[in-house]
């Protein structure tokens, strides 16, 4: 196994971490707004596969990235499910709402999700006979809970509300929901990996605000070991990397209770902290703040180099603690590649 991603993955402790950057195909980059522009809208780039993957290869042109993560969006499974969606500029995405158990039934089965993903899964095929022999090619999802608060309220909410609001009114329906999602999700990501994905993620953006421990386990903990058990059953060796953010004490025991290879860490998370409790039961990924990539100066280099070190005596793949922001300085990304490499 020679591609540093999968050697990471696999448990093993590098001398340097592999790098590459949640959302580092995006709008930091002039390139990307480019064939945003050409594409029309951004669920039409999604669904251009070539497009798709034009995007997905950008940020490798300029950046020495051990992996590609592809180009989509967690909110497409829904659509695919029967969700309407749609994007109003300058806010992000809006869906149809779902409130009610009837709505949750009428939803379209999971295997149904297909014929409108058949262009994600023709994106992976490109890459994966354009990427690099050395760069590992990253499929995802977003995790049931996350793409649920969305669903429920129809966009993004700051404290998940709607979706807490029904899981209490409803809970037998709100919990059919999950079950609806995580079995679309295992389908998803089965294809994804059938046309070339050789890593999965799962993105939990929302997982911190399940404070409720039953709740943090029912909804959050048994879908992703639901996901990453069916997949290794029928990919045997698929790495899974899970992102349940803002867990803080709850990332311990994380990887064990779901089977995930690797946790992507928050920034709020010491890496000190990581490597005295995390790196025992797996592989880190993460952590720093995506702000030092908009200031940049010393304290990026610094903060870069502190990452590393504190996570170097175990399996390790440095990443940021949450997606690039658009305002970030492809520059200081440059750096930052330069002071892991040199940490």
């Amino acid at each position: 196994m020679t591609k540093l991603l999968l050697r990471a993955l696999a448990g093993e402790t590098l001398p340097t971490p592999p790098i590459w950057m949640m959302r580092q195909a995006g709008r930091y980059l002039p390139e990307y707004r480019a064939t945003r522009a050409k594409a029309g809208d951004f669920l039409s780039l999604c669904y251009t596969p070539e497009l798709a993957a034009e995007v997905t290869l950008q940020p490798l042109r300029r950046f020495d990235f051990d992996a590609a993560i592809l180009f989509a969006d967690i909110l497409l499974l829904p659509q695919a499910l029967g969700s309407e969606l749609w994007f109003v500029t300058g806010e992000g995405p809006r869906l149809s709402t779902i409130t009610t158990r009837a709505q949750v039934d009428a939803l379209k089965p999971g295997d149904a999700i297909h014929e409108r993903l058949s262009p994600i899964y023709e994106t992976i095929r490109i890459l994966a006979g354009e990427l690099p022999k050395e760069t590992t090619l990253i499929g995802f999802a977003g995790a049931p809970w996350t793409v649920a608060t969305y669903m429920i309220a129809g966009r993004g909410t700051p404290d998940q509300g709607p979706a807490h609001d029904f899981k209490t009114a409803d809970r037998a329906a709100f919990s059919a929901l999950i079950d609806r999602i995580t079995e679309a999700t295992i389908l998803y990501l089965s294809a994804q990996i059938e046309a070339g994905a050789e890593v999965i993620k799962l993105f939990d953006s929302w997982a911190g605000s399940l404070r409720d421990e039953n709740d943090r386990h029912e909804f959050a903990i048994e879908p992703t070991r639901r996901i990453v058990s069916a997949l290794k059953t029928r990919h045997p060796g698929i790495p899974v990397i899970a992102f349940p953010r803002g867990l803080g004490e709850g990332y311990r025991g994380f990887a064990q209770a779901t089977g995930a290879d690797c946790v992507a860490l928050d920034n709020s998370v010491s890496p000190d902290w990581a490597a005295r409790h995390l790196q025992c039961d797996s592989c880190v990924q993460g952590n720093l703040d995506p702000q030092l990539l908009i200031t940049g100066g010393d304290a990026l280099i610094s903060e870069a180099g502190r990452i590393t070190r504190a996570l170097r005596n175990g399996p390790h793949i440095f990443n940021l603690g949450h997606g690039i922001t658009p305002d970030a300085d492809p520059d200081n990304v440059t750096r930052m590649i330069e002071a892991v490499r040199g940490a």
